[in-house]
């Protein structure tokens, strides 16, 4: 069979080849009419977009590399929605990646994507990215942009919450109900986040004149389960803690559910705060007060950076991009038992 030509489907509409290029790129040089009969032809006699030779003549393939830690965390769904709504209003194509924090799996994606050509990345670094593999990337013509954690050394623009003040607003709340003895539930000192997020909670603490005492310190879990399992421990403190501030929601809506079985009451015998505000906060019981951070808004602004970088409209340097938290109070807090 012979390959179908844009010009074959210029010759039977009777418009020229260049219009139907653009009309299969969806752009805007073409009226709407127009632009569907293309299309419609296009369809109706099998003719496939050849992308890769777009790619040579325009040195752009319009494909986005998009990769997370975990897209079944809702923080990074969140995220990911909109970043897909910003590329989809340009009619960019991106492939997703999650890489759990392997860095290995993380640079055989990064490294697929210099093989075809990509026109960027917005990802969410593994734990312990060495610089070096931005670098590559980055000399070989792949822009990239962080979102929710940074890499120390890299000279790339970061898009996330700012994790030190929407930690320090929760712990501030809690401190404004009478708590004094309050632990951290979850997050790891090998991220950027969690070291932002540690440092809020502490900073918050001394400013009030409080202790902060290593014990009430539980790192590590950032699931429903984990935050489950770390109920029994946040129990066995001693000198009790009278409240928990979470990692995330995911963290503090698994808390919950241990001092609940535990036979507890979350929000009444122990106030519990989490982080981001997913939809679940709202609706798990009691609703979960919690800090909302802007992932919505990291992801627009994230992939509106990388696309104005793509059409030459600014260069990307190592700038840091806040977004403002802010505190959604809701049940799960309330005075101390002792208070009352």
């Amino acid at each position: 069979m012979q390959k179908i030509k844009l010009s074959t489907i210029g010759e039977a509409l009777g418009v020229s080849t260049a219009t139907v290029s653009l009309a299969l790129r969806d752009s805007p040089l073409v009226a709407d009419a127009t632009r569907e009969k293309v299309k419609a032809y296009a369809l109706e006699i099998g003719y496939i977009y050849n992308r890769r030779a777009a790619s040579l003549r325009t040195s752009k393939s319009g494909i986005i590399g998009v990769v997370v830690h975990d897209i079944m965390n809702p923080f990074y769904a969140e995220i990911l929605r909109a970043i897909e709504i910003e590329l989809d209003r340009s009619g960019q194509t991106f492939l997703l990646s999650n890489h759990y924090d392997s860095v290995d799996k993380q640079r055989a994606f990064l490294e697929t994507l210099m093989q075809l050509g990509a026109d960027g990345v917005i990802m969410s670094p593994a734990i312990d990215t060495p610089p070096g593999d931005i670098e590559l990337g980055i000399k070989n013509g792949l822009p990239f942009v962080f979102v929710a954690r940074s890499v120390d050394g890299a000279d790339v623009p970061v898009f996330r919450g700012d994790d030190a003040y929407g930690i320090g607003l929760a712990t501030n709340h809690l401190i404004s109900l009478g708590h004094e003895r309050i632990a951290m539930i979850g997050g790891t000192d090998k991220t950027s986040t969690g070291r932002d997020r540690y440092r809020g909670y502490v900073e918050a603490m001394a400013r009030a004149g409080l202790k902060v005492r290593p014990q009430w310190r539980i790192a590590g879990p950032r699931t429903k389960a984990a935050g489950f399992e770390a109920a029994s421990a946040f129990l066995a403190l001693r000198d009790k803690p009278t409240a928990a501030v979470c990692w995330n929601d995911m963290v503090a809506i698994g808390l919950m559910n241990g001092i609940a079985r535990a036979g507890l009451t979350p929000g009444v015998d122990i106030s519990v705060t989490g982080y981001d505000d997913l939809e679940e906060a709202s609706i798990a019981t009691p609703a979960l007060t919690t800090v909302w951070n802007g992932q919505r808004d990291v992801g627009r602004q994230a992939a509106r950076a990388l696309l104005d970088r793509i059409e030459g409209k600014r260069s990307l340097g190592g700038h840091l991009e806040l977004i403002k938290p802010e505190l959604h109070v809701r049940q799960s807090t309330s005075q101390p038992p002792e208070n009352r």
